[in-house]
C-alpha cells in the first residue's frame, strides 16, 4: 500500500526549534560531561562489530567543539558535522519563523520528493559511511 505524503502535516517552527535545540544539548552536554569526567557512553554497535559507526566520534567531536577546534571536530566525525551545520543553518531559519510569527505553522524545508525518500537516503549515505570509515577507501 502507498503512503499518502500528502496528508502529513508540518510542525510549528517552535516545536522544530525545540527538539533540534535539545537533541544539540544533549550531545554538548554528553561531551561537556566526557571532557570534564572521562566518562562517555560507549557503542553497542562497536562494541559487537569492532566497526565504527556513524555517530562514533561524536562525543570527542562535541568535546572539540566546546574547545572551538573545527579540525579536530572534523576528524572526530566529518558526517556528524556536516549534519549539524546543516541542522543549524535551518534551526536559524526556524528562530527567523518564530520572531516574524509565533504562531506560525513551519514551512516545509525540504521539497516533498526529497522528503519521500529521506530515510532510505539517510540510511544508504549511514551505510556508505560506515563502510568508508572501517573498509578504508583510498
Amino acid at each position: 500500500m502507498a503512503m499518502d505524503w500528502s496528508n502529513e502535516q508540518a510542525i510549528p517552527a517552535r516545536d522544530a526549534l525545540l527538539r533540534v535545540g535539545s537533541l544539540g544539548a544533549l550531545g554538548l552536554g554528553l561531551g561537556a560531561v566526557h571532557l570534564l569526567t572521562g566518562f562517555g557512553i560507549p557503542c553497542p554497535f562497536r562494541a559487537v562489530t569492532g566497526w565504527l559507526c556513524p555517530l562514533c566520534g561524536g562525543t570527542h567531536m562535541a568535546e572539540s567543539l566546546i574547545r572551538g577546534d573545527l579540525v579536530s571536530a572534523w576528524a572526530d566525525n566529518p558526517l556528524a558535522l556536516v549534519l549539524a551545520v546543516l541542522v543549524g543553518v535551518r534551526a536559524v531559519g526556524w528562530m527567523v519563523e518564530v520572531v516574524r510569527d509565533p504562531a506560525a505553522v513551519s514551512r516545509r524545508w525540504l521539497p516533498m520528493a526529497w522528503r519521500r525518500y529521506g530515510f532510505s537516503a539517510g540510511l544508504l549515505v549511514c551505510v556508505a559511511y560506515v563502510l568508508a570509515r572501517n573498509v578504508g577507501v583510498g
